[in-house]
């Protein structure tokens, strides 16, 4: 057992915080900015509150976090009362974040100057996945610092792996969404393409599943989609947010991202029509107007 905090009691994180209780078997201390949301969650998994950053994690050994984008990231963790302020020594940070690798790099080297370890995580799997413990993890840092956090972890993971050192996690986050803005923009043009050709689109689906076709998206999405609704997981301005990490990062490393750049248009179409929070597979949706 291990004296743990978690800072963002969202979508994501208020399950992944209720692991660490009952699968972990961890004494759990937890912040939000809204209050109500740390007293329901301290309710319901019998842990702590904290009233700011810095309180949640005074003395703890690890301290996880989960918050929207690098400005709130560093709101709570930067400052006289970030999480930094009340970090002890030897201790590690471990952030769920989906971020610019930037702001990972950031952090590591405070915590560094700080005398504490920092891992970059970001996570797969969306609400779903967080709610089952079953999340797909993607880390960097130091080999010490993933070491001491990898069991933590584990109480939401189903897949866990350190790719390299500091900012690593959010740059494989980002490989993740880039290959899953092609895919649903795949798998939305050929049920479009299905219905317009009056064929029957499960009987498609089930056929073609079998085969080189086949993906996550394809067997979790193409049932909703092809009903029309969009409330089965990740927002579209999350994604959104998250696509332009890619593309700016794309910028600063010279990679060439001509389909997510394009996706990325098309989910802004998607917002106009008024589909911020419609899940990443409304782009179905912007074929279909």
């Amino acid at each position: 057992m291990a004296k743990v905090a978690f800072l963002g009691l969202g979508v994501m994180g208020f399950p992944m915080a209720g692991h660490l209780v009952v699968k972990g078997g961890h004494d759990v201390t937890v912040f939000n900015r809204t209050p109500a949301k740390a007293k329901a969650w301290a309710e319901k998994f019998k842990g702590r509150t904290a009233p700011t950053p810095k309180a949640a994690a005074e003395g703890q050994d690890f301290v996880m976090a989960c918050v929207g984008n690098d400005n709130d990231l560093r709101a709570i963790t930067l400052g006289a009362d970030g999480a930094f302020a009340g970090m002890k020594k030897g201790a590690t940070f471990v952030d769920h974040t989906t971020a610019s690798a930037e702001v990972a790099r950031e952090l590591d080297a405070q915590a560094k100057k700080l005398g504490f370890k920092f891992v970059d995580a970001p996570v797969s799997g969306g609400q779903a996945g967080a709610e089952n413990g079953v999340l797909t993890v993607m880390c960097g840092g130091s080999e010490d610092a993933y070491a001491s956090a990898e069991p933590v972890i584990a109480a939401y993971a189903r897949m866990c792996k350190r790719l390299g050192a500091a900012g690593s996690g959010q740059l494989t986050k980002m490989v993740n969404q880039i290959c899953i803005a092609g895919l649903v923009q795949g798998l939305s043009e050929g049920i479009h393409f299905a219905k317009k050709s009056g064929l029957d689109v499960a009987a498609v689906i089930d056929t073609i599943s079998k085969g080189a076709a086949q993906s996550w998206q394809m067997e979790n999405r193409y049932k909703t989609m092809n009903e029309g609704k969009y409330e089965f997981g990740f927002a579209v301005e999350w994604m959104r947010k998250d696509l332009s990490i890619c593309i700016s990062e794309a910028r600063r490393n010279g990679a060439n991202l001509p389909v997510t750049a394009l996706v990325d248009q098309f989910y802004s179409e998607v917002e106009k029509m008024g589909g911020k929070r419609w899940d990443t597979s409304s782009l179905l949706a912007r074929l279909e107007r």
